[in-house]
């Protein structure tokens, strides 16, 4: 009687289960899981949104293979990854290790290095067009005060995507929030023992700080790749892909062809190509992980 009543019990509280992740699962379902098929499906036809679609099999990815335009939104895409990771990674690692300093106020400067992460992606991009106008800006503007050349930031093919790359550094707030929660809970004791033993700040930090931090790093380093190559706001508002097609990003070229040129078919199958390229190298850092990732409860 005692097992009847207990597996009645059982099969409630599951009934129950299923009721409560319901709405996470449909939503899953009808806003995830569903368009990407949608869109997978959509990728083996040429449609322009206002006549019937074609089935043409695999000839979007044969014909975008062949186009030089992606093949340079693929360069000038992991060029920005390559600058902007690096950065987000190693800066902000610096400014959460000053932040996870005792110093008075320093609760307003780690208020002042997060703001920026959350304020609306366009209003950043519309005051870094400021900062960087030729004419007015205010960086052009310390240089003419030095009386050093004035730079084309966006207007130069050769300075566009690094002077993105440092708009993603100054959103990337969070990451310092991140890195200081990692750095707040490593244990104490063991630099008061690595102190004990004579080891100075420098080799604390190369043998105890870093180890301890693999695992916030390993995060933020698949988090900013994934973020850096679906890159998009800030080329289509400030360069719209110029100079020339050098701030062309593959997302950006995904919007164009999609919404611009009505070339839905295309767009989808840029869309995962640009799926296929996240998911490879982010699996690549997942195998990498085992060797320089330490976690604290991982066992033998």
């Amino acid at each position: 009687m005692k097992k009847r009543k207990a597996g009645r019990l059982e099969l409630e509280r599951t009934k129950w289960g299923y009721f409560f992740i319901a709405p996470g699962i449909i939503g899953f379902l009808v806003f995830s899981l569903g368009p990407m098929l949608y869109s997978l499906f959509l990728s083996t036809m040429e449609w322009d949104i206002i006549n019937p679609m074609k089935f043409v099999g695999i000839e979007n990815y044969l014909n975008l293979l062949q186009d030089d335009l992606t093949w340079k939104s693929l360069r000038v895409t992991f060029w920005y990854t390559i600058l902007s990771v690096p950065l987000i990674v190693i800066v902000d690692f610096l400014i959460a290790m000053l932040l996870n300093t005792k110093v008075k106020g320093i609760s307003v400067f780690r208020t002042i290095f997060y703001i920026p992460s959350i304020i609306p992606l366009v209003a950043t991009c519309a005051v870094w067009m400021f900062i960087y106008n030729p004419t007015y800006g205010l960086l052009n503007g310390v240089l003419r005060a030095f009386h050093l050349p004035v730079m084309q930031f966006l207007d130069r093919p050769s300075t566009v995507v690094p002077s993105l790359a440092m708009i993603a550094l100054w959103c990337s707030g969070n990451t310092v929030i991140i890195y200081l929660a990692g750095l707040q809970s490593v244990s104490r004791q063991l630099y008061e023992a690595a102190q004990m033993d004579g080891a100075g700040k420098l080799k604390c930090l190369i043998h105890i700080t870093i180890p301890m931090m693999t695992p916030i790093i390993f995060y933020n380093v698949v988090m900013a790749i994934i973020n850096s190559l679906q890159t998009f706001t800030q080329a289509y508002i400030m360069t719209e892909g110029g100079p020339a097609n050098s701030s062309m990003f593959l997302s950006l070229m995904i919007y164009n062809n999609a919404f611009r040129y009505r070339r839905m078919g295309y767009a989808a199958a840029l869309s995962w190509i640009l799926f296929v390229i996240v998911g490879i190298l982010t699996a690549a850092l997942f195998a990498s992980s085992r060797k320089w990732v330490f976690y604290e409860t991982k066992g033998d």
